[in-house]
C-alpha cells in the first residue's frame, strides 16, 4: 500500500502496527514483562490470563481505532478492588512502552497510544 497523504489521514493507529495480530503480540510480550515483575506480579495471583489477554487486546485495538468492539467492563469497575498505585501504574506504564518498541513499533506511534491510555491512570489508580 502506498502511503499518500490521503491514506495516512484514513489510516488507524490499529492498522498502522499491523492490526488484530500485532496487538496480540504486544499483549502477549507485555503481559510477560507484568507478571515477571515481582512489583506487579500480585496483582495478577488467580487470574485467567487467556481471558485478560484477549480482553485487553480488544481494549487496546479499540482504542486504537479498530471496529471490533470492546465489551468488558469499564477501566474503573475492572480495577476497583486492585488498590493500584500511581507508582504501579508508571511501571505498567513503562512495559507497555517497552513492549511496543520490541515489538517494532517506532517511538511517534507509541507516543500516540500512550496519549490515548494515559487519560485512564484516574480510573485505574485507586491507592
Amino acid at each position: 500500500m502506498n502511503d499518500t497523504p490521503e491514506t495516512q489521514a484514513t489510516t488507524t493507529v490499529f492498522e498502522q502496527i499491523g492490526g488484530e495480530a500485532a496487538v496480540e503480540a504486544v499483549v502477549a510480550i507485555f503481559y510477560g514483562k507484568v507478571t515477571d515483575d515481582p512489583a506487579l506480579a500480585g496483582y495478577f495471583e488467580g487470574i485467567d490470563m487467556d481471558r485478560l489477554k484477549t480482553h485487553q487486546a480488544r481494549f487496546v485495538g479499540q482504542a486504537l481505532g479498530a471496529s471490533r468492539p470492546y465489551s468488558g467492563r469499564s477501566m474503573r469497575k475492572a480495577h476497583a478492588d486492585l488498590a493500584i498505585t500511581s507508582p504501579d501504574f508508571d511501571r505498567v506504564v513503562g512495559h507497555l512502552a517497552a513492549s511496543l518498541t520490541e515489538a517494532g513499533v517506532d517511538a511517534e506511534t507509541i507516543g500516540v497510544i500512550a496519549g490515548a491510555l494515559a487519560p485512564l491512570k484516574d480510573e485505574i489508580v485507586t491507592a
